[in-house]
C-alpha cells in the first residue's frame, strides 16, 4: 500500500455533539483553531483524498476537507454509518477513519496502521491498554458488507470489525494519544496540559 495513492483519510464529524450541549463539535475552538482543523494536520499530505463526515455546517468544514461527505441516511445514526458513507465515497482501495475529536493523535498514525495492518481487512489502533475502534484502517471493499450489517440494524463498531480480519496496533504513547473530548470540561483539561507542555514544534 502507498498511502498517498491509495488511501483515503476519513474524519467523522457527523455526531450530535450531546455530550458538549449539542454544537457541532468538530467546529469547537481548541487551543486557538477548530477541533477538526488538529485532526486535518494528522493526516495532510499523508492520503490521496481528506473526507469529512458531517451533518450540519456543510459550508464550514469546506475548508477543512477535500471534500464533505454526509451520512448515506438520515437520523443521526452513530459512526457505524459515517464510516459506511465514507466506504462508499472513497475512490481507493483503503480507507483511514478517525474521530474528530481526538487533537493529539500521533504524527505518524497513518505509517504505523498501513505498517501493522499486514494481511489483515481491518487494523484498529490500541493504546496498550484499550482499543479505539473508531481509529482504523481498513478495505473499502467492505462496503456491501457493512451496508448488510446496518440493514439488519447493526450499530456496533467492535461487533461488525469482529465479522473481518482485523489486528490490533498498539501506539506507545498511550490513551492520552487518542483521548476523545467529550465535554467542555475535557476539552479545558486537555488543553491546559497543552499550555503547560514545553514547545515541541
Amino acid at each position: 500500500m502507498t498511502p498517498l495513492h491509495d488511501l483515503t483519510g476519513l474524519i467523522l464529524a457527523g455526531g450530535q455533539g450531546r455530550r458538549m450541549g449539542g454544537v457541532d463539535k468538530g467546529l469547537v475552538p481548541f487551543a486557538g483553531r477548530p477541533l477538526v482543523a488538529h485532526v486535518r494536520d494528522r493526516l495532510a499530505g499523508q492520503v490521496a483524498e481528506l473526507l469529512v463526515n458531517a451533518n450540519r455546517s456543510l459550508a464550514d468544514y469546506d475548508d477543512f476537507a477535500d471534500r464533505v461527505i454526509e451520512d448515506a441516511e438520515d437520523g443521526y445514526q452513530g459512526p457505524l454509518m459515517g464510516i459506511y458513507s465514507g466506504l462508499r465515497a472513497a475512490r481507493t482501495p483503503w480507507l483511514l477513519v478517525v474521530p474528530c475529536d481526538t487533537p493529539r493523535l500521533p504524527d505518524d498514525l497513518v505509517d504505523r496502521l498501513v505498517t501493522g495492518i499486514g494481511e489483515a481487512d481491518i487494523a484498529v489502533a490500541g493504546d496498550g491498554q484499550r482499543l479505539h475502534p473508531v481509529v482504523a484502517l481498513m478495505r473499502t471493499s467492505l462496503a456491501d458488507d457493512l451496508a448488510a450489517a446496518l440493514a439488519d440494524g447493526e450499530r456496533k463498531i467492535d461487533r461488525w470489525y469482529a465479522r473481518h480480519a482485523w489486528v490490533r496496533v498498539d501506539f506507545a504513547e498511550g490513551g492520552e494519544a487518542f483521548a476523545n473530548l467529550n465535554t467542555q470540561e475535557e476539552k479545558r483539561r486537555l488543553e491546559q496540559a497543552l499550555a503547560e507542555e514545553p514547545a515541541k514544534r
